[in-house]
């Protein structure tokens, strides 16, 4: 069960400090069990299992990243920095790219590939000891990579690509956009999940200057959607709306792939293309010929959705102020929830100076922090809560996003801190938005999601599930629906908020 704090690096209560002490323990116990015995951490049984499971699917001969590490040879050089780069966790820089803040808010996200504190301290302790190889027998089977195919999140049923486009090593940043193109589709599809990569030219062994996906990419994003086209002629996102217009997740350098809610899958519309009037290009310091690919994987043919997807603007556009050569800066936005809402991810997009973004939920006098990740502007992820754990907020609830912005010499991501900053499309100006994906769910719907998860996590009275502030109260107990829009429960009922 995750334990909830407030959002702010006070110290912990007694009762939850003693939790998170004894679960480090835990963890903890072989590790340390095998430095009593004299058993030493070794590549070959102990750290190649960690890499394989974190880190090849981006560094390996051909991946994404700028260095293989497969084999004991390929990680020997690097040991040190493995060593700095996993001991940052949350913050810009660390690796793997995963900024979930550990100790507060809810802990159960799907594709997580981040390292437990057990795993953290095996690298340190082998680097340590001189990072000993061990006996190749040991070694765990190797993965097949197929960078052929090299989709995350499965290989896609239907492929659409986008145009080739050329971008000079000294070319200015572009805005704009590009034409549309055909999804090929020839009936309605119901989607589970999409991603979206980009294909060019530049080798991983020539990307070397800037250890990030933004060394080698040339793509910084791209808002789309897809619509049915009259005759063909595309009046663009910015247009007035019809029904066969749908949006879809932005798509962002270093981005993982969405993976919609299994019971709010999008649906891609027999003729529809693909459109899109924000386009942003930038140099990554040499001439890149790249295009995006767009890989859909559909739902079987008979699948419904049983949610609404919930639309929702959480984020300020009009009072970002981010003074020059400063850390510790705030930002906040507010939105009241006008459905009953189940939220499916959690995105912060800020632009360079963001260091961290909290998601929060306030409901009567319940306030409780629902997460906290870090921010690298080089790898703008998206987190998918996993199943029993997505926040389950009734209407009236306030949620609240407060962004971290450092401004200062210590965010090596800011070329020059003398500058002070607003709101802006560059990434010398600032957002300020959590992009995350929500589903509306009705009276009925969000009471059977309630009692559903009461009886899966076996919940009792003295439970408290973080993001859902309603799940210990009876349907019998439902205060009626005024009081829900205005937050008027006993916060007793409901459990604890902080």
């Amino acid at each position: 069960m995750s334990i909830a704090r407030i959002p702010s690096r006070r110290p912990l209560f007694v009762a939850v400090l003693v939790t998170v002490l004894a679960s480090a323990l835990s963890t903890a116990g072989p590790l340390l069990a095998q430095e009593d015995e004299g058993t030493e951490v070794t590549f070959s049984r102990d750290i190649a299992p960690i890499l394989q499971q974190s880190c090849q699917r981006c560094h390996h001969d051909g991946g994404v990243a700028p260095m293989a590490l497969v084999t004991y040879e390929d990680v020997r050089p690097y040991a040190r920095k493995i060593v700095s780069r996993t001991g940052i966790r949350d913050r810009a820089g660390a690796m793997p790219p995963w900024y979930v803040e550990k100790d507060i808010g809810i802990q159960h996200f799907k594709d997580d590939p981040s390292l437990n504190d057990q795993q953290v301290a095996a690298i340190e302790a082998w680097w340590r000891h001189g990072s000993p190889e061990g006996d190749p027998a040991e070694l765990p089977a190797p993965l097949v990579f197929d960078d052929a195919t090299g989709w995350q999140a499965g290989e896609p049923d239907l492929v659409v690509m986008l145009p080739e486009t050329l971008v000079k090593g000294d070319a200015p940043d572009w805005w704009g956009d590009i034409p549309s193109v055909p999804t090929g589709l020839d009936e309605d599809r119901y989607i589970k999940s999409v991603e979206i990569r980009e294909i060019n030219d530049v080798a991983s062994s020539a990307h070397e200057g800037r250890h990030t996906v933004g060394g080698r990419y040339v793509v910084h994003h791209m808002i789309w959607s897809t619509r049915v086209l009259e005759d063909g002629q595309d009046t663009g996102v910015g247009a007035d709306r019809d029904e066969t217009d749908v949006s879809w997740p932005v798509h962002e350098v270093g981005r993982n792939p969405d993976i919609f809610d299994p019971n709010g899958g999008r649906l891609l519309r027999a003729g529809s293309s693909v459109v899109s009037n924000s386009v942003h290009l930038h140099s990554n310091g040499r001439d890149t010929k790249a295009h995006l690919e767009i890989g859909f994987r559909f739902h079987p043919r008979d699948y419904e959705p049983k949610y609404k997807p919930g639309f929702l603007g959480l984020g300020n556009a009009m009072d970002i102020d981010i003074r020059a050569d400063e850390s510790d800066q705030e930002l906040h936005a507010y939105k009241v929830l006008t459905q009953h809402t189940k939220i499916v991810t959690f995105e912060p997009h800020l632009h360079a100076p963001g260091s961290r973004m909290c998601l929060e939920a306030i409901w009567g006098w319940n306030v409780e922090t629902l997460s906290c990740v870090g921010y690298d502007h080089n790898w703008v992820r998206g987190y998918t809560f996993a199943d029993d754990h997505q926040p389950l907020l009734p209407k009236g609830t306030v949620l609240h996003i407060t962004g971290y912005m450092d401004n200062s010499e210590t965010n090596q991501n800011v070329p020059d801190t003398r500058n002070w900053q607003g709101s802006g499309n560059r990434s010398v100006a600032n957002m300020f938005i959590d992009l995350g994906m929500r589903l509306s769910l009705t009276d009925e719907q969000f009471e059977d999601e309630m009692a559903e998860r009461r009886e899966r996590l076996a919940l009792d009275v003295n439970d408290h599930v973080i993001g859902c502030p309603l799940c210990l109260v009876m349907p019998e107990e439902l205060v009626a629906d005024d009081d829900i829009e205005s937050g008027g429960t006993d916060p007793g009922a409901s459990g604890s908020g902080r």
